[in-house]
């Protein structure tokens, strides 16, 4: 199994489920991540971490709705970590940090907390909300700082009821292009 079929089964696997909370299913939420990327002309990697910046949501089990989480559930990290095995820093770097990135935004950014959905205010109260003065000094000094930002904006257009955006099959020359070469 190539790792594009990989990510796809694991999309049809538990991408149909509601984006918790959201409008829009999780594959819908990830592809129009993706798109608003690369309407953004984003470079590949970005695009394919726009695409894929919620795989630790469905490569582990959460609660699917939203009044059942009582913790974070650290998907970011899941998923940078599992995206690490299979691509470059530069893809899964920006997917650890984007949730560090709404926290920055929060904090940085006067008008962002007012854009957040109803949900990803939800889950910022989980993440730790607002970064203190000291935590965003220490987040742009991360290598993929400004990445994971922009990510985190894609993440936040995403959400649209209805956009049709292309299929996960229009990723897969990127998926095989960008993954890490075994040996």
């Amino acid at each position: 199994m190539s790792l594009a079929d990989e990510i796809f089964a694991i999309f049809g696997r538990r991408g149909a489920d509601a984006y918790f909370g959201e409008r829009v299913s999780m594959t819908e939420h990830g592809l129009q991540a993706a798109h608003f990327a690369q309407q953004d002309g984003a470079p590949p990697r970005l695009v394919l971490a726009a695409l894929l910046h919620d795989i630790g949501h469905l490569v582990e089990d959460v609660p699917a709705d939203l009044a059942d989480w009582t913790t974070d559930a650290r998907h970011e990290e899941v998923g940078g970590r599992w995206l690490a095995e299979r691509f470059g820093a530069g893809i899964s770097g920006p997917v650890r940090l984007h949730v560090p990135a709404k926290r920055y935004l929060c904090a940085t950014d006067p008008d962002y907390l007012a854009k957040l959905s109803s949900a990803s205010v939800v889950t910022l109260k989980l993440q730790g909300g607002p970064m203190s003065p000291e935590e965003t000094l220490r987040f742009e000094t991360e290598r993929f700082f400004a990445d994971a930002v922009q990510v985190r904006r894609w993440d936040d257009q995403g959400k649209v009821a209805g956009l049709r955006t292309p299929g996960l099959e229009e990723y897969r020359p990127l998926i095989d292009g960008l993954q890490v070469q075994r040996g």
